[in-house]
């Protein structure tokens, strides 16, 4: 099997707020630790994809909503990475990362599947990365007229194009 990451996106605090959570954070949270379970088990390198928002914002630098969510805190070894945009790979050093680690296959999972995970799904793709996105380890919040289940279905289905699609329970890391 090709060398391989695991990526979290932006499982931060504040998209869990009470006022206005994740759709099913809690089932999210499961996933993402059975997949980190996984991952570890298989010595497979974890990567945490962190947004940073500006002063006033939920996920404002530095801010309590900003940081990682304590049900799926990094360890010593995993490498977390800024970034300031949708795309985890624009102006950051993730790709630079996953190169030091001659990475070739990344497993996306994380928040928000219509914007982040999509965006760097298919960024990952062009950038010639093998991808494997979790079908049920991402999530986002209902609107334009949709419920955030069909967004996240709508998702799956469209990112066929750009990654592999399966569920947790299909997983593999070797």
């Amino acid at each position: 099997m090709k060398n391989t990451a695991l990526i979290i996106i932006d499982v931060q605090n504040a998209m869990f707020q009470e006022s206005n959570p994740v759709y099913n954070g809690e089932h999210l949270l499961e996933q993402l630790q059975n997949v980190l379970y996984k991952a570890r088990s298989s010595g497979c390198h974890v990567f945490y994809v962190q947004h940073n928002g500006k002063e006033g914002h939920p996920l404002a630098s530095g801010s309590k909503g900003w940081g990682i969510h304590p049900a799926i805190t990094p360890q010593e070894q995993d490498i977390v990475i800024q970034k300031n945009t949708p795309d985890s790979f624009h102006n950051t050093n993730l790709n630079v990362e996953l190169k030091k680690k001659k990475i070739e296959h990344l497993i996306l999972t994380g928040i928000q599947s219509e914007v982040c995970v999509d965006t760097t799904c298919r960024r990952a793709f062009s950038m010639n990365y093998e991808v494997t996105l979790v079908s049920d380890a991402h999530s986002t919040w209902p609107g334009s007229g949709l419920s955030a289940q069909q967004i996240i279905d709508h998702h799956n289905q469209t990112l066929r194009w750009f990654a592999q699609v399966v569920a947790l329970n299909e997983i593999e890391f070797i």
